[in-house]
């Protein structure tokens, strides 16, 4: 492997760590209808501002949004649709998963009850 592919995947390991929190998950669920400021985001989540500021930085240095200051309010806005879309993905994901673990628990169960 060269030294540009290892790059790119370093590039896309920290881009995936941004969807490994679930508060900045809630934040970028919050963003798919529009963008908010910091306030809105606050009263939508239930999460303190310290920890939003903070959860907001990570995702805008990796890409995931981008601020725009309007006077005193800052807002927030999803830089790419195709994030809301791959957040989805690993739901579906997750949902056909738990579909197939509850069939495989409901067959051993079976299983263990005709014994």
């Amino acid at each position: 492997m060269d030294k540009i592919d290892s790059e790119m995947y370093q590039l896309k390991a920290d881009l995936c760590k941004s969807f490994a929190d679930p508060k900045r998950l809630i934040i970028i669920d919050e963003l798919r209808s529009g963008e908010k400021t910091v306030t809105e985001l606050v009263k939508n989540t239930g999460i303190p501002q310290a920890v939003l500021s903070r959860q907001l930085g990570i995702l805008r240095a990796r890409g995931v949004v981008k601020p725009r200051r309007n006077g005193n309010n800052m807002f927030y806005s999803i830089t790419d649709t195709r994030i809301c879309k791959a957040c989805d993905i690993v739901h579906q994901v997750l949902l056909n998963n738990f579909a197939k673990n509850g069939e495989i628990a409901r067959n051993l169960l079976n299983k263990n009850t005709r014994i």
